[in-house]
């Protein structure tokens, strides 16, 4: 009907059959985005062009952007699409990875399988806190045995440890690759944690309760942050916030669980419990 806005799309790029964008799915239907999900490992297509679309978000699997399958050569070789025609771009893990090699940079993995799979600090620049109304992450949740070098012409914009110094990046006006995976709900950490129990004895790799309790002291400001940054990422505004930026907020410690009650599982808070839709995706 003419005089009506369209509706902004997002391309939603997965990894495996039953993923889900989580938190940033949630997050861009709240903002009345249509999402076009598209999975490349299960021979979806990626489109030839992007006129149709408002920007690109690329989701983490526990494949690497170093491995031989056809289809992750082919996805990195696509990226040369936003790109070109300057789309905001999202990679989250994976997709920050796949940025990095499209852009000529390394991606490595330690022999003795180093990880970080649980909650770790990172440090962010100066632009990072710039990039919207809401400070960057202090401390993010990470499922990954994969790093990445900075790529040539690439802004850091977050620090790390020794062993993963990149954490995240832009490239231009709207690519933004993130090592960390602020889309995880408590809902998706239960289950990454069970189901990819045998990570979490790898070097570097924390253990379950430490994942559960670390969602407790940092995910609030992780979900501050990631709804202040997609309207700003959609709209070609980041760092361009006309909003005062608000410090960053040191949470307080939660108390420490009693021993006798240390083998359960916490229950997460109202209003951040997953959806009955979450649950049964």
């Amino acid at each position: 009907m003419a005089g009506l806005a369209r509706r902004p799309t997002v391309l939603i790029v997965l990894h495996q059959e039953h993923s889900t964008p989580g938190r940033v799915g949630r997050t861009l239907r709240e903002m009345d985005v249509r999402l076009d999900i598209r999975r490349p490992s299960l021979e979806e297509p990626l489109p030839e062009t992007l006129a149709g679309h408002d920007g690109v978000v690329i989701f983490g699997g526990p494949m690497g952007a170093n491995d031989s399958h056809e289809w992750i050569k082919r996805e990195i070789d696509w990226l040369d699409v936003p790109l070109a025609e300057e789309k905001p771009f999202l990679g989250i893990c994976l997709g920050a990875q796949m940025l990095a090699r499209a852009l000529g940079a390394r991606v490595f993995t330690f022999e003795d399988k180093r990880s970080e799979i649980g909650y770790f600090p990172i440090s962010p620049t100066p632009a990072a806190d710039r990039l919207c109304a809401e400070p960057f992450p202090r401390c993010a949740y990470q499922w990954h045995a994969d790093g990445f070098d900075l790529p040539d012409g690439a802004e850091l914009l977050a620090t790390g440890g020794a062993d993963f110094p990149n954490q995240a990046y832009r490239y231009g006006k709207g690519a933004v690759g993130l090592q960390f995976h602020p889309e995880v709900t408590y809902h998706m950490m239960c289950r990454w944690t069970i189901r990819g129990a045998e990570r979490l004895t790898r070097p570097g790799a924390q253990s379950r309760p430490l994942h559960l309790g670390g969602w407790y002291q940092h995910d609030g400001q992780v979900a501050a942050w990631l709804e202040e940054f997609l309207p700003a990422w959609i709209g070609g505004r980041l760092g361009l916030s006309a909003a005062p930026l608000r410090p960053a907020v040191k949470r307080p410690k939660p108390a420490e669980t009693p021993r006798h009650l240390s083998g359960m599982q916490p229950r997460p808070p109202a209003g951040q419990r997953p959806s009955l839709a979450e649950l049964a995706s």
